[in-house]
């Protein structure tokens, strides 16, 4: 057995421990982690320039895209929101051992539903080093033991932040063993293979990176493959409002998979507001890329290729295409989009209820910028991913899609004979009120999750 299987075995030994770890251990642990970043950032800083220096060379060879080498970069300002995440963690609700449901089966026999933590969660991820303070903290206060495996173009930085927030963990109680960083090439085969004691792989990266992912490991696989988001302008709306959010969702931040990648604008619109976007996108360096009526409306254009509606740029190109219903706008993003995040601009609240309905999509916004899809603007704290994905977790992913449950039964000697037959006793199957008498027993918050809560993860 390999020294990485044999980590991996002993992080899933661990995660046992980590499911019954007191909530005041946990806190301890996530202020010891945030304090270990603020004292010891020169040296992450340091890592990161080393990193840089590496990035730089790789990127002129076109090894690493331009929107993977701006995401390795940490400074004093991405520190800091790394130590205000985390410390955000510590204010969420320890969801280990919240009952969700309790239904008594029949006298002296109860039925408890208790949320628990996944288990063993492998992370595997390219470029932004900031993936392992925010998926450590939410594992560790989830009571999950997690695998890292980071990209060679962030592997100081990742060693590094993995270092100092380990250590700090350990010496306030929490299993050092639970935390497995694996460093090279060939441990991504492993950690593919590693089904017997990976219970969900979580990848972090481009298109290609998480598809590849997907399809070479029998592991469950939390995530998305693309991030192909639209904005549609419907037929009435605030043209002002229309221009600042498309901009904001296309320019805000291009490189993430929440930003813009279609614009599409109904054809009784078009005439007003094209020029307008055009103007405002340019004016950011946004290439437009649009369909035979965009280009009218928009000389400087680039005529768009059927390859361009399936495309994620990650970066300032938008393509855009003139449609003549919401009906339209919804079939067309339904066929070419991700199922990540799309939004509607309009004043016809009739348009956005069909649009909020039919649109196939994890994360559907009515006159809001697509980059709201975000965990930490959801009030999750932080964000382990977003996810595509229609069981277990969709859309920005927090503490939540790290929990899973089991039914605790509690008993006085009841057997199945007595509730079978002629004369079965029968179930009474009626919500109880009973105490949980074992650890946890908090019930779940009506109306609020308990992860539901404002962070402050930047």
């Amino acid at each position: 057995m390999s020294d990485v299987v044999l980590e991996v075995k002993r992080a899933k030994e661990a995660s046992i421990s980590m499911a019954v770890l007191p909530t005041s251990v946990k806190n301890a642990a996530l202020e010891a982690m945030a304090s270990a970043l603020d004292s010891r950032r020169a040296e992450i800083l340091e890592a990161s320039v080393r990193d840089l220096e590496v990035a730089s060379a790789m990127l002129s060879r076109g090894e690493i895209s331009q929107s993977m080498f701006k995401r390795l970069k940490i400074d004093d300002s991405k520190i800091d929101g790394m130590i205000a995440g985390i410390r955000d963690v510590i204010g969420l609700a320890d969801p280990a051992g919240e009952v969700m449901s309790a239904l008594d089966l029949d006298d002296g026999l109860t039925l408890y539903q208790i949320r628990c933590p996944i288990g063993m969660l492998g992370v595997i991820f390219e470029s932004r080093p900031d993936v392992v303070p925010q998926i450590m903290s939410l594992c560790l206060k989830s009571g999950n033991s997690v695998a890292f495996k980071g990209g060679r173009e962030a592997l100081e930085s990742i060693r590094s932040l993995f270092s100092v927030l380990r250590d700090a963990a350990s010496s306030a109680g929490v299993p050092k063993e639970a935390f497995v960083l694996m460093e090279s090439r060939s441990d991504i085969d492993s950690i593919l293979g590693l089904d017997g004691y990976i219970d969900l792989l979580i990848p972090r990266g481009s298109n290609s990176f998480v598809q590849y992912i997907q399809s070479h490991t029998k592991i469950p696989v939390l995530g998305h493959a693309a991030g192909i988001c639209h904005v549609y302008v419907d037929r009435v709306c605030d043209m002002g409002m229309a221009v600042d959010v498309v901009v904001d969702s296309k320019t805000q931040y291009p490189a993430v998979c929440n930003a813009a990648e279609t614009l599409l604008v109904h054809s009784e619109a078009a005439g007003e507001f094209l020029p307008k976007a055009a103007v405002a996108l340019g004016s950011r360096g946004v290439e437009i890329r649009g369909d035979e009526r965009t280009l009218k409306l928009v000389p400087s254009a680039v005529p768009a290729t059927d390859e361009d509606w399936d495309t994620e740029y990650g970066d300032l190109t938008i393509s855009v295409k003139v449609v003549d219903s919401v009906q339209e706008a919804i079939a067309f993003i339904n066929l070419h989009g991700s199922h990540h995040t799309d939004a509607i601009l309009t004043s016809d609240m009739s348009s956005a209820a069909l649009f909020a309905s039919m649109v196939d999509s994890a994360d559907v916004f009515v006159n809001a910028s697509t980059r709201f899809a975000d965990g930490y603007r959801y009030g999750k704290g932080a964000e382990v991913g977003i996810s595509t994905n229609k069981i277990h977790s969709r859309g920005p992913v927090g503490m939540e899609g790290l929990m899973i449950y089991k039914y605790v039964l509690i008993g006085s000697g009841q057997v199945v004979k007595d509730y079978v037959g002629k004369d079965a006793r029968p179930f009474t199957h009626v919500p109880s009120d009973k105490e949980y008498p074992f650890r946890g027993g908090r019930r779940c918050p009506r109306g609020r999750r308990s992860w539901e809560r404002s962070g402050a993860w930047s």
